[in-house]
């Protein structure tokens, strides 16, 4: 898991390295500048001339400025690295998700990753920036300090041997005490940030039927439970402060107890020694205190560290495989004895012994009613899934012996649920092709009706689209996904109930484009409305996850009851027979 985090340091190894050599020099420096301080005020107490001590104080002015310089040095280093990390450590969990196939994505949900990709990602680069500097200044000057003491003071240094166990059990305790708590509020956050997206992409329906104030009061309670379990770790955090400070007045107090009598009574310590003990007191107590808060962070980014390494490790379902095929012939689709369930856990298949052979530059259409396996169906040919039995065949080829990029950009998809990008319209439509000419691009949205729209805004093909196509209606934006995918000119082309947003008319506009500028593109069209599919070379009629009936529109008519009704429903003969 660590190996992997730490492989996203990559090119930021010298400033993490630098970082770490400009902790040790500040640390070494700061330890020597008491044992100076202690020399020169004994030195003064014995009588030391006036030249003597400027030299002396001059030489603890070029340390702590030489500390100074290492600590900003430090500083920058360590900003850039954990900086620079993060930044990797988000480019490898997008790739990640990127190289997800369907099947990994359902795993996780998209509120799930996003929180993963800021709020987790956040806090690991805290956790790596205080790894680096913090993590390896507090041992450092803890053990140095340490040292010291005991150089300086002798049996005086023993208070360390109380103190050090008692405030490291204590801050243990308060760490895991407070794991259990973080634990939950990441878990929590995912939850939130989902109510969030569902309510920002659903803000029509929710405005639509007056559930703002409940919408609110669900927030408002989601957020009000992560309070209160932020509340308790910081509670339970809070007693860092107090045992510190316990720690650190009985350190006080004792040195300058023990010390003042070892001075007055004995003799054995001199006034530099006592003000360095309580110097190195003072160091060893913020070491301490420093390595409490990294244990803290760490606490609180170690689940922040699993949730990542979760993405970080999770194996596409989906590869290409060895001397893959890097050309597809031609747009014939065999489905040879296949059934398909999305999950092993599944108690039913989606797909069941399917057997259907289309010949390339056939149009296909594919009807049937909510459930029946229609998408799934074309799912398979792209190979978004893999067939749980039997084999899908394009061009004459298994698809699992393509490349997937060779595969996926012979295929283009247009889903009833087209997304848009931000940006022009020019940008959106250069996804199918992104070296298309303005006259190829024109020329797509005529035939996919949508030049005509189009050419009405002020700004015409320059005119921006919003996040997910907000400023253009359902009808818009099925016609513009439709040109995008025209635009690749790919061997199939899978209308997913793509045209249910626009008239019949307009419908049949398209499908006359289609004939004329993709002759020899295989065309599958998933439609409700039996206009849309009644003039393809073939119609599939789906039920229950089977091909149940498969021909012609007339052909249909005459053998398959079910085709014979959704036709009869459809048109005003069926009406006047009811």
């Amino acid at each position: 898991m660590f190996k992997r985090l730490f492989g996203c340091v990559r090119e930021y190894k010298k400033p993490t390295i630098l970082t770490l050599i400009f902790i040790v020099g500040e640390s070494i420096i700061e330890t020597l500048i008491p044992f100076i301080t202690a020399a020169l005020v004994n030195n003064i107490q014995d009588g030391l001339p006036l030249k003597n001590v400027i030299e002396k104080g001059i030489l603890l002015v070029i340390m702590a400025f030489a500390s100074l310089a290492c600590g900003g040095l430090a500083g920058f280093c360590c900003a850039r690295a954990a900086a620079g990390f993060a930044k990797n450590l988000r480019h490898d969990l997008y790739a990640c998700v990127n190289d997800f196939s369907f099947e990994n994505v359902d795993r996780f949900s998209s509120s799930s990753l996003v929180t993963r990709m800021t709020t987790d990602v956040q806090n690991v680069q805290m956790s790596y920036m205080m790894i680096i500097r913090t993590a390896i200044r507090a041992p450092l000057m803890l053990i140095f300090s340490v040292i010291m003491a005991f150089v300086m003071g002798g049996s005086l240094a023993m208070t360390f041997v109380v103190i050090i166990p008692i405030l490291a059990i204590g801050l243990w305790l308060v760490g895991k005490k407070a794991l259990p708590a973080f634990r939950r509020v990441f878990r929590k956050y995912d939850r939130l940030n989902e109510s969030i997206e569902e309510n920002v992409r659903g803000m029509r329906v929710v405005k639509g039927f007056s559930r703002e104030e409940r919408e609110k009061e669900k927030f408002g309670i989601a957020s009000d439970d992560i309070r209160a379990d932020f509340t308790k770790a910081e509670r339970i955090v809070a007693w860092n402060r107090p045992i510190m400070q316990f720690c650190m007045y009985f350190n006080m107090i004792f040195v300058l107890l023990v010390g003042s009598k070892l001075i007055i009574n004995v003799g054995d310590l001199g006034v530099g020694e006592l003000s360095a003990m309580l110097t190195y007191g003072m160091q060893v107590l913020m070491s301490l205190m420093m390595l409490s808060m990294i244990y803290v962070m760490l606490t609180m980014s170690a689940e922040s560290v699993k949730r990542i390494d979760e993405v970080l490790s999770e194996e596409p379902s989906l590869h290409s495989p060895t001397n893959a095929r890097t050309e597809v012939k031609d747009g014939s689709i065999d489905f040879e004895g296949v059934s398909f369930k999305y999950s092993a856990k599944a108690k039913r298949n989606s797909l069941s012994d399917v057997n259907v052979h289309i010949r390339s530059g056939m149009t296909v259409g594919v009807i049937g009613g909510t459930g029946s396996g229609k998408s799934s169906f074309v799912q398979l040919i792209p190979r978004l899934y893999d067939v749980t039995e039997g084999a899908v065949k394009v061009g004459g080829v298994d698809v699992r012996e393509y490349d997937l990029v060779t595969l996926r950009d012979a295929v283009a998809m247009v889903l009833q649920k087209n997304l848009l990008f931000s940006g022009t319209i020019k940008e959106n439509l250069r996804w199918g092709n992104e070296n298309a000419t303005d006259e190829e691009l024109i020329e797509a949205c005529r035939l996919a009706q949508a030049h005509d729209f189009v050419s009405s805004f002020p700004e015409g093909y320059n005119t921006y689209i919003e996040q997910g196509g907000t400023n253009v209606s359902g009808g818009q934006k099925q016609r513009l996904c439709i040109a995008r995918a025209l635009l690749k000119k790919p061997k199939i082309l899978i209308l997913d109930d793509s045209t249910s947003a626009v008239d019949t008319k307009t419908d049949a506009h398209i499908r006359q484009g289609f004939k004329t500028y993709i002759p020899e593109t295989t065309k599958i069209i998933i439609a409700q409305r039996v206009a849309s599919v009644e003039d393809a070379d073939l119609i599939l009629v789906m039920e229950n996850g089977r091909v149940v009936n498969a021909g012609t529109h007339d052909e249909l008519l005459a053998a398959s009851p079910i085709y014979r009704e959704i036709f009869e429903q459809q048109t005003k003969g069926g009406k006047e027979n009811e």
